[in-house]
């Protein structure tokens, strides 16, 4: 937890894994510890767990923590870790964060909460209850109106700023780019942005974002933190040359539900032994994997040790 009393210094790629499970659909371990290593190795600057590309609904709150310590203790403070501690319930919500906090979390990745699609002022009282429970730990907001049915409005995002010390920053995942530059525009470039959607990494670095929470990084970890180094030394021109480099890895996440398509390419390369993903998901059919080896074919120099 190194990094919490510095959460400005969370910047870069930091990669969503995957939760792998078993052939039987049980949590994993030994193959998360793989994972996270070979992010580590590959220079990933940061390590998330329990976003959208992580089946956190389909997992209990047991499992997800469990996870999280699999993946805090692997990290072992080398670089910040942020993993998801969001559910559609408040109490459920408290238990996760309360357990990222005491395993070292440098903040927390809390999504809006999905189904209920609460109003605006609702949404404020939802994090202020939650930064008020965790004064001493980092709080991000996760926005990803495509999954949860609401979307944080800049204007609430900024009174949550303003009113919370610990409400540091924000994962943006929503392909209205206008929306980040408001955001931006109404925090100020103290508030940190993350992109969480793939082809909006690159052009969030032009507004001041800290960086992104990208799936690729699970296909072609070295190639997004390059991405984002390029880009902070200036040059621009070879970090654009990236960014068009991994479409054909972006689409392949997309050809089916994410992470069902990343996960069947992590078992082809033998980084997990199974590419089981939890109901109601199912893994990628015969027509989908078609379309997945030729995206893979055409991106793959990408990929590295993978």
């Amino acid at each position: 937890m190194k990094f919490r009393t510095d959460p400005s210094a969370i910047r870069g790629s930091i990669a969503p894994v995957v939760t792998p499970f078993t052939a039987e659909g049980e949590l994993d371990h030994a193959a998360l510890r793989g994972l996270v290593r070979w992010q580590l190795d590959s220079g990933s600057h940061g390590v998330s767990l329990g976003g959208s590309t992580g089946e956190p609904s389909a997992q209990t709150a047991a499992e997800r923590i469990a996870a999280m310590r699999t993946a805090a203790g692997e990290i072992a403070d080398r670089v910040p870790f942020l993993p998801g501690t969001g559910a559609a319930r408040l109490e459920e919500t408290m238990e996760l964060t309360s357990a990222a906090r005491d395993l070292g979390a440098d903040a927390a990745l809390v999504i809006t909460p999905y189904y209920a699609r609460p109003t605006q002022e609702a949404l404020y009282r939802w994090y202020a209850e939650i930064a008020r429970e965790f004064p001493d730990l980092p709080i991000v907001i996760y926005n990803v109106p495509s999954r949860t049915a609401v979307d944080i409005a800049p204007e609430t995002v900024r009174r949550l700023f303003g009113d919370f010390a610990n409400i540091v920053g924000i994962k943006e995942t929503t392909r209205d780019f206008e929306h980040f530059s408001r955001v931006l525009h109404a925090c100020g470039p103290e508030l940190l942005v993350w992109s969480g959607i793939e082809l909006l990494c690159l052009p969030l670095l032009a507004l001041g974002g800290a960086g992104f929470v990208s799936a690729v990084a699970n296909l072609a970890p070295a190639a997004v933190a390059r991405m984002y180094e390029l880009w902070t030394a200036g040059d621009h021109d070879a970090a654009r040359d990236l960014h068009f480099r991994l479409h054909p890895l972006v689409d392949l996440l997309f050809v089916e539900t994410n992470p069902a398509p990343a996960k069947w390419v992590l078992r082809e390369r033998g980084r997990i032994p199974s590419g089981f993903v939890r109901p109601p998901l199912t893994e990628p059919s015969d027509e989908a994997l078609v379309r997945v080896r030729a995206l893979l074919d055409e991106g793959g120099d990408l990929t590295g040790g993978l």
